[in-house]
């Protein structure tokens, strides 16, 4: 039996009951992490668990908005009640529009960067709690190239422009240490959010593409899931013991 690369170790995934968090938490329990998974519903939520559990691994999930201090805490003293440890944090979680500038309220604003970059804020500072003392851990980052090529909604763009420079951030903060913080930014990755991307279902729906389409390739060549999974799992696992502030862009060469 080949050796997994994740044994022993124990992963919180936020936003993983389906599309990329899912694929990620079912490839890192197959390497041999205890995966604890989030979101904010329950029934998808527990099939990736159960499925997880049917191939021999050990999965719990729950429910939590990571809009919430008081969820986001309870996922990690869950986490530590059910595994003992934490080691791995994916901050997955969060939420795709396609809104223009001029068409971008207060409130939309406000509630897209508290999910895409408050969320990630919140669960690395919960982490390093657990981290900073045993001064060992993996903090993974779910940008975007539209951190970089920000074609798609204003907020959006904006808050994974900011979590590419986040990640950088807490990097630096933990250059003497022995906890890696690095980013993975998917391109075209066929997601449910993906789809309803293409087909204009997003909030904004498909005009801000009318500007932006011919700065891109889009749509160019998609990936999978599993190669965002992939990705993660190489900055997790030994492989990636040297890599630290790095957003590791995953595009299949669409977005170059």
């Amino acid at each position: 039996m080949e050796s997994q690369m994740l044994a022993g170790k124990v992963a919180v995934i936020t936003g993983a009951s389906y599309g990329m968090g899912e694929t990620m938490a079912e490839l890192f329990a197959e390497e041999g992490a205890k995966v604890v998974i989030t979101a904010r519903g329950r029934e998808k939520l527990d099939e990736v668990v159960n499925r997880i559990r049917e191939k021999g691994g050990e999965a719990i999930g729950i429910t939590a908005d990571v809009c919430s201090l008081e969820d986001t805490q309870r996922v990690f003293r869950e986490a530590l009640a059910n595994f003992g440890d934490v080691d791995i944090l994916i901050n997955n979680a969060g939420i795709g529009e396609q809104k223009m500038i001029d068409e971008t309220d207060d409130d939309w604003m406000k509630t897209v960067m508290d999910i895409n970059l408050g969320g990630p804020m919140r669960y690395i500072r919960e982490a390093l709690k657990i981290f900073l003392p045993k001064n060992d851990g993996v903090i993974i980052n779910i940008s975007s190239v539209n951190g970089t090529r920000p074609f798609c909604g204003a907020t959006y763009t904006s808050t994974k422009g900011a979590l590419n420079t986040l990640t950088k951030n807490v990097a630096m903060r933990l250059i003497d240490t022995n906890i890696r913080c690095n980013a993975v930014a998917p391109g075209a990755t066929v997601t449910p959010a993906h789809l309803a991307n293409r087909a204009g279902e997003q909030p904004g729906g498909a005009k801000m593409l009318e500007y932006s389409g011919h700065y891109v390739y889009f749509p160019g060549p998609e990936c999978e899931p599993i190669d965002q999974a992939y990705a993660c799992l190489y900055l997790a696992s030994k492989m990636g013991k040297a890599v630290r502030g790095q957003v590791l862009q995953v595009c299949n060469g669409a977005f170059l």
